[in-house]
């Protein structure tokens, strides 16, 4: 199963209930990138459109990406009202666009899906001379320690299904280290002017509303259907018992660079 198309099979849960970039972010890669109505920019893997539409507001000729129809079909109707917005439903390593044509180039949680030796040339021939890519992901984190560690005791039993990983927030990415690699391979690519900047905020989510947003990951829903929907529900029950919600922080990473 490729996991990229897992996101293609509930894009309104998708949409409802990944969590929401903040506006200081979309003003510092608008700032950054300088674009406005004379500007043309490229979104690598849309999903439901949560990273599109302060983009679109700024009246840019705005091109997406996406590998799944339904989610492509999905962002097409929710801005079908924006004249200078369209999809396309390919997989960016094969899509077919014009070198040096766009003054930015963006894609939010969705760029770790294409190996970078792939995906960061690829996206400097496509840039201007001054043009700007900007690499954003989000760090999920528990603020209440005692709901995860009762969630762990579920993932356990599941654990065969996980490479050898529990619950999702076992999975700590060093933000320091993503800050280095990502830093490295922005120069290694040809990148400059390369700025790397931390965004917070936070969720609470019922419990069904919570297990619901765990069979949106690729992981999730590579479980077998019986499966998966016995264990999302032992998540909703474990949340119930343990108070009704669950709350966490999030980390929103963004690196950007220009093409020289």
């Amino acid at each position: 199963m490729d996991l990229r198309l897992t996101f293609n099979e509930v894009p309104a849960e998708y949409d409802n209930l990944r969590p929401q970039y903040t506006n200081e972010l979309f003003t510092d890669v608008i700032q950054f990138s300088v674009l406005d109505n004379n500007s043309k920019a490229l979104e690598i893997g849309i999903g439901t459109g949560q990273a599109t539409l302060p983009f679109l507001k700024t009246g840019c000729e705005l091109t997406a990406i996406e590998i799944g129809d339904k989610l492509a079909q999905y962002s097409k109707d929710k801005f079908s009202t924006y004249e200078r917005f369209k999809v396309i439903n390919q997989d960016f390593e094969t899509v077919s666009l014009d070198d040096n044509s766009y003054d930015l180039i963006y894609s939010a949680s969705a760029f770790h899906w294409i190996p970078p030796e792939i995906g960061l040339p690829k996206v400097y021939r496509l840039l201007k001379s001054g043009g700007v890519f900007a690499w954003i992901t989000v760090q999920p984190a528990p603020t209440q320690r005692y709901i995860h560690d009762e969630l762990q005791k579920v993932y356990g039993e599941y654990i065969h299904y996980f490479k050898g990983e529990k619950a999702p927030f076992d999975r700590k990415p060093d933000v320091e280290a993503k800050q280095l690699y990502r830093t490295n391979a922005f120069k290694q690519y040809g990148f400059s002017e390369i700025v790397y900047k931390l965004y917070y905020g936070s969720r609470t989510l019922n419990a069904k509303d919570y297990a619901t947003l765990c069979g949106t990951y690729s992981d999730h829903r590579a479980i077998p259907e019986e499966e998966r929907n016995i264990f999302l529900h032992k998540i909703e029950d474990i949340i119930n018992l343990c108070g009704g919600s669950f709350t966490f922080t999030d980390t929103f990473l963004l690196c950007v660079g220009k093409k020289p």
